[in-house]
């Protein structure tokens, strides 16, 4: 919580216009944590979930590898694999990356959308927006908790400005300011 807290401190000085969340717990809490600091209401969309990952949910590193060895390595070789029998990436970014540009399309012009989610749907998404093959995704690389990327408009299409900002401590201000 405190995280998010932090996190709303910086977003807020964007003023935002709109924000969008996933519903499931951890997103749509740090999504609260802006509209309280901006007052903005949030708006929660379940395409926003991060990837559904069938029989892996719930386990950890080393159950996955004992049970799913050889599908967990032909994932990190970036082949398309259903992980647990669950969703592919670009499923993922099918879903969510609609959601996004729909936001975005009701802002006004010169606005800002915060979008709250999860890691790899955030991946897919930002991978789509910017017309990456998939197999170029995960060179993203994921986010940290409570951090974000910063998507604008470029002369082509989306463009990402940032991506996992928010890890630098906050300045400190002496008492002149």
């Amino acid at each position: 919580m405190a995280q998010a807290r932090r996190a709303a401190r910086l977003l807020a000085s964007l003023k935002p216009d709109a924000i969008v969340a996933s519903d499931l717990q951890r997103a749509a809490a740090t999504a609260a944590e802006l509209a309280a600091v901006t007052g903005l209401p949030v708006e929660h969309d379940e395409a926003l979930r991060e990837t559904y990952a069938g029989e892996w949910q719930g386990l950890t590193h080393d159950e996955i590898l004992g049970k799913y060895g050889e599908q967990y390595a032909a994932w990190k070789r970036g082949e398309p694999v259903r992980r647990g029998g669950g969703e592919l990436e670009t499923e993922v970014a099918d879903r969510a990356a609609p959601v996004v540009l729909a936001h975005a399309d009701r802002l006004p012009a010169g606005g800002t959308l915060v979008v709250v989610s999860h890691g790899g749907t955030i991946r897919t998404t930002i991978g789509r927006l910017l017309g990456l093959e998939s197999s170029y995704w995960e060179g993203l690389g994921g986010l940290s908790n409570c951090c974000w990327s910063v998507l604008g408009e470029g002369a082509r299409g989306w463009r990402l400005m940032e991506h996992n900002a928010g890890t630098l401590p906050e300045p400190v201000l002496g008492d002149d300011d």
